[in-house]
């Protein structure tokens, strides 16, 4: 769990959703089908805080993030941020929120233009907001910094950088405006065990020296637990389970959230065989259950 912070400790809330739904629709007409990708979810994220949400693919997880940011229409409930209601912000409104609310997506190797230098990368949001280009260079080397990246960077392409440095790259973008709250994006899921490990830290050390609130989706539950003050478990578009980060990740009181846990991957393979044995035992026992 994310040391430092006490969640109790923390009064402000950023942001609030309340009852979502949102409504997909597939096939033509006449046989258009409804699909409820989000069902009355409600959840709220306070200033310097890490809010894990976890599920498999097709839970609905990013479907709420994206809704956050704006690129999922919400067919009803309520996404706040400060207070303000943000679901059916303008396009006007959702640029300026762009300078409180950012994103890092899953991959690195396509969310960074190949055409493009970093610095002109890092630049364009400081632009875009009228940021005077003296300001813009301080500010670039201020980024590297805390992303832990040579100044020499700025003057190289993409694909120059391993999938480790272009993640941190693009989470450097999405500091550059001072955002209060980024929402992260399976950001760690395209790296091997070691990179995931330096990046989930860097997150860490990134909030402490800033403040900044993390929505944190990703389908592992012992990412998750790495970073997170509290978790929110999805299941079908609802919430199943949330919680304190210790609790919902060692003691779950869902089967759905034990089943993700057994099926986390260990580096013992006695542990690991045992594991298989008890997530087999669980989904018996939901299959029982749900037949009677």
């Amino acid at each position: 769990m994310t040391p430092g912070l006490d969640v109790a400790d923390m009064s402000e809330i950023l942001l609030q959703a309340s009852d979502v739904n949102v409504v997909f629709h597939t096939g033509q007409f006449p046989q258009r089908k409804k699909f409820h990708a989000l069902k009355n979810v409600s959840f709220d994220l306070r200033a310097g805080e890490t809010l894990g949400l976890v599920g498999e693919s097709g839970s609905g997880k990013t479907t709420l993030g994206r809704s956050v940011l704006g690129l999922v229409p919400v067919d009803s409930g309520s996404i706040r941020f400060e207070g303000q209601p943000i679901h059916d912000a303008t396009r006007a409104r959702r640029r300026e929120l762009s300078r409180d609310i950012q994103v890092v997506f899953q991959d690195p190797y396509s969310s960074l233009n190949p055409a493009m230098l970093i610095e002109d990368i890092l630049a364009e949001p400081l632009l875009a907001q009228g940021i005077e280009r003296t300001e813009v260079r301080r500010r670039l080397r201020e980024l590297l910094d805390r992303v832990q990246l040579p100044t020499d960077a700025l003057s190289r392409l993409p694909r120059e950088f391993s999938g480790g440095q272009r993640q941190r790259i693009a989470i450097a973008r999405a500091l550059a405006l001072k955002p209060k709250v980024i929402v992260c994006d399976e950001p760690v899921s395209g790296l091997d065990l070691t990179t995931q490990a330096t990046v989930l830290q860097l997150l860490i050390e990134i909030q402490e020296q800033t403040g900044v609130a993390l929505l944190f989706i990703s389908h592992d539950l012992s990412v998750v637990r790495h970073i997170s003050h509290r978790v929110m478990v999805m299941l079908q578009g609802e919430i199943v389970e949330s919680g304190p980060c210790a609790k919902v990740t060692s003691e779950p009181d869902h089967s759905y959230t034990r089943r993700l846990l057994m099926s986390a991957p260990v580096a013992n393979p006695r542990r690991q065989l045992e594991r298989r044995a008890a997530l087999a035992a669980l989904k018996a026992q939901d299959a029982l259950g749900s037949a009677s």
